[in-house]
């Protein structure tokens, strides 16, 4: 067990999908037996409104209650929600909704309406971190054109602003740099494709996708990671990577939520403007989801 109560990201983390009713309405009760689900499978937490999580289409009242959810069925120091939002104040409030909750840390994205600087990423976190939980931050320079380059994260650590950074850049490079400028700010495995890689370069969690359908065998392969355990993660980190470089995609709600009605789970439909997987992309996630079944990794 890698959760720890003074820095509750380590180990993995789910960014959980969120499973929605044939009328696209939030299936609470599901919701809470699917992270229930996750930790007794080897996961060590659970990320709500997070970008697996659907969350820039959710009403106020869902996005809150999905949190709430998280927290009743595993407990507050299990779950790091996301608290993106266009505007730093709301971000803040989200932040102080998940206080309220019984989180014990929240994930934030930088400003993602524009093209910030500097110094707007670094207001922002601070106007985030007035909510008093310790800050996550995530990096993805892809979708919000905003690219917390290391530098810029060793910035954000020493104002105390904050504790840990899901890097999604890609660039495994960037562990080492970051280690050096800021050696006390966790690194978390932010893709699921360069978990190994990350892994290696010392990062302390993974804020995951792909263990929404395949918990255990993510779990075996992140602790044999970490553990320098090449014997055992090469290998599994080759059977699982068809999958797991979805996560890296664009479609990778619909590919992950397939993959988890594929294992028996129910992933379900995804919300406008996202639509289903078009058959070519449909067949080769079920493809490769029905390899890792008939591999054991199920």
């Amino acid at each position: 067990m890698t959760h720890s109560e003074n820095r509750p990201w380590r180990g993995i983390l789910v960014a959980t999908a969120l499973p929605l009713r044939a009328d696209l309405s939030v299936d609470h009760d599901r919701y809470a037996e699917h992270c229930a689900w996750l930790v007794a499978n080897g996961c060590d937490g659970v990320v709500p409104n997070g970008s697996l999580g659907e969350y820039q289409v959710l009403t106020p009242e869902e996005r809150d209650r999905v949190v709430r959810t998280a927290v009743a069925a595993v407990g507050g120091a299990r779950v790091m929600p996301g608290v993106a939002a266009y505007g730093s104040a709301e971000a803040r409030r989200w932040a102080e909704r998940a206080a309220e909750a019984g989180c014990a840390s929240v994930m934030l994205l930088p400003p993602n309406a524009y093209r910030a600087d500097e110094r707007s990423v670094l207001a922002h976190y601070a106007e985030v971190a007035k909510a008093g939980l310790p800050v996550v931050a995530y990096n993805n320079p892809i979708d919000t054109k905003v690219d917390l380059v290391p530098e810029l994260l060793a910035r954000l650590h020493g104002e105390g602003l904050v504790r840990a950074v899901k890097e999604f850049s890609g660039d495994v490079r960037r562990a080492y740099r970051i280690r050096e400028l800021a050696p006390e700010l966790d690194l978390l495995a932010g893709a699921d494709d360069v978990l190994l890689e990350l892994a290696v370069a010392g990062a302390k969690g993974w804020v995951a996708g792909y263990p929404n359908a395949l918990p255990r065998a993510s779990a075996e392969l992140y602790r044999a990671a970490t553990a320098g355990d090449l014997g055992t993660a090469l290998p599994l980190y080759r059977q699982l990577h068809p999958l797991l470089r979805w996560d890296s995609k664009t479609e990778f709600v619909q590919a992950i939520k397939l993959s988890m009605d594929v294992v028996g789970r129910y992933g379900g439909p995804v919300r406008p403007p996202r639509v289903p997987l078009p058959p070519e992309q449909e067949a080769a996630v079920r493809a490769a989801t029905e390899k890792a079944v008939a591999a054991g990794l199920a």
